[in-house]
């Protein structure tokens, strides 16, 4: 399920994109065994797709979060956003390889806080960062220290809201179409996906 596009764009190839772009897009075809729509799009700027996969590839390595903890932050993040196509993409990289379990990825695609006390303080200091901007209160700094994270994690929840940004606002843009090889995990109308601001 994804929106009409309120803007049309060519869906980039590695043989019609520029520069970086193009690299990319090729590794991405090479590992996945195809380009993600995603990637196509946000190709028609190369700087947009590059800042993307460097901020993505620098959460996952040194945010120091868990792979279950990373892809609650990335799942939190386009969940508050409504991002169809990224909930459907962190559904998919946490139920098959990041050990998300069921209940919390069931909590998370509805946008509600995991019963799991970390992943759940995880998901509630991300969810309000995101919503509020980074306004958030010293009580829920506090809260989120609390649950065992440290200032490190604070600044790794920013990183992932700046990759997100990119992805999720391209994709509301476009009206990324959720690719095949994820569309097991794409929502369906009776899911919830849009922010509770």
């Amino acid at each position: 399920m994804s929106k009409p596009p309120l803007i049309s764009v060519e869906l980039k190839t590695p043989d019609t994109a520029e520069g970086a772009a193009a690299g990319i897009l090729a590794g991405a075809r090479d590992q996945l065994g195809f380009v993600p729509n995603m990637y196509a799009a946000m190709a028609n700027l190369p700087a947009v797709l590059e800042n993307y996969t460097a901020t993505y590839a620098a959460f996952r390595e040194m945010a120091g979060f868990t792979p279950a903890e990373q892809e609650t932050v990335f799942l939190t993040i386009s969940q508050a956003n409504g991002c169809h196509y990224c909930i459907a993409a962190h559904s998919m990289l946490a139920d098959m390889m990041s050990g998300v379990p069921k209940d919390a990825l069931d909590a998370l695609r509805k946008g509600d806080a995991p019963a799991d006390s970390r992943l759940g303080a995880l998901s509630e200091f991300t969810r309000k960062m995101t919503l509020m901007r980074g306004t958030v209160e010293k009580d829920d700094v506090d809260r989120f220290l609390a649950a065992g994270f440290t200032n490190q994690h604070v600044f790794g929840v920013i990183l992932a809201i700046a990759c997100k940004t990119f992805s999720n606002y391209a994709n509301h843009l476009v009206g990324t179409e959720v690719d095949t090889a994820m569309a097991a995990y794409a929502l369906s109308d009776g899911d919830q996906a849009e922010s509770a601001a």
